[in-house]
């Protein structure tokens, strides 16, 4: 989709209904709280390979719709940010409670243009109190759309 092709309005009908399943469906607990649901956010998790214990995956899944676009008919970047932090916050909630994001550096690669996101959250180095982390969010197609590295705060 191209800016010339891209809607000029969002559907509003499309974008209430998102925001009242959001709002009806939502609880203030991982997985479940209000921007993952207006996201349409899915969720599933990878166990670590036995040579590989530091690996687990948070694997995070969501639609491109008009309602989470840019201007120029492609996913917005605070989108994608959003989605790829998410990706990494639940995995530390699941191997070692709830933690806090300290600083994440994000590279836009390419533009997604519709389709399904798949990002995956994974740590590169697991500490006691700090964690290092990554993200990378990729395209329908398989192909790397952003990278994002990050420093974790551990519970």
């Amino acid at each position: 989709m191209s800016s010339e092709t891209a809607p000029k309005r969002v559907d509003e009908g499309e974008a209430r209904a998102r925001f009242e399943t959001a709002l009806s469906d939502h609880e203030q607990a991982f997985e479940r709280f209000f921007l993952a649901r207006f996201l349409d956010l899915s969720f599933a998790y990878l166990p670590a390979e036995a040579a590989d214990a530091d690996k687990e995956v948070c694997r995070v899944k969501f639609p491109v719709s008009d309602v989470l676009r840019n201007p120029q008919g492609s996913l917005h970047g605070g989108v994608m940010a959003s989605a790829m932090d998410i990706s990494m916050g639940h995995l530390v909630a699941k191997v070692a409670g709830p933690g806090a994001t300290i600083e994440m550096k994000i590279q836009f690669m390419r533009p997604v243009m519709g389709g399904t996101v798949t990002c995956e959250g994974r740590f590169t180095r697991r500490g006691r109190s700090m964690s290092f982390m990554e993200s990378r969010l990729y395209s329908e197609d398989g192909k790397l759309a952003a990278l994002a590295t990050a420093t974790w705060k551990m519970p």
